[in-house]
């Protein structure tokens, strides 16, 4: 299948994107990821092994778009919880912990 990944084409073909990666180690996955056998690849680090360019050269879109393209199962990064906004005061008593109700004896 031929594909554009930083403004250069590429003939990639599924056998030969998974021959490429086989004795290669997985980096942690921190954004998007590609399934390639059993193991889960950063798409920048798959992408960086396949066009032989830098990591800074393409963007992951660009390599996803690929390996989906190919048939390899495509991961995004994952959503991160929306920040609870608390006030000072809620914030110091979070960081304290709860206080202790009246009238219950303290722990000891």
């Amino acid at each position: 299948m031929r594909c554009v990944i930083a403004r250069f084409p590429f003939d990639l073909v599924k056998t030969d994107v998974q021959a490429s990666m086989k004795g290669i180690k997985p980096e942690p996955v921190v954004g998007e990821s590609v399934i390639i056998g059993r193991r889960h690849y950063p798409v920048k680090q798959v992408g960086e092994v396949i066009t032989r360019q830098d990591r800074r050269d393409f963007t992951a879109s660009e390599v996803t778009r690929a390996m989906t393209r190919l048939g390899f199962t495509c991961r995004t990064a994952p959503s991160l919880a929306p920040a609870v906004m608390l006030t000072p005061i809620a914030a110091a008593s979070a960081l304290l912990g709860t206080p202790a109700l009246l009238g219950t004896p303290a722990p000891v």
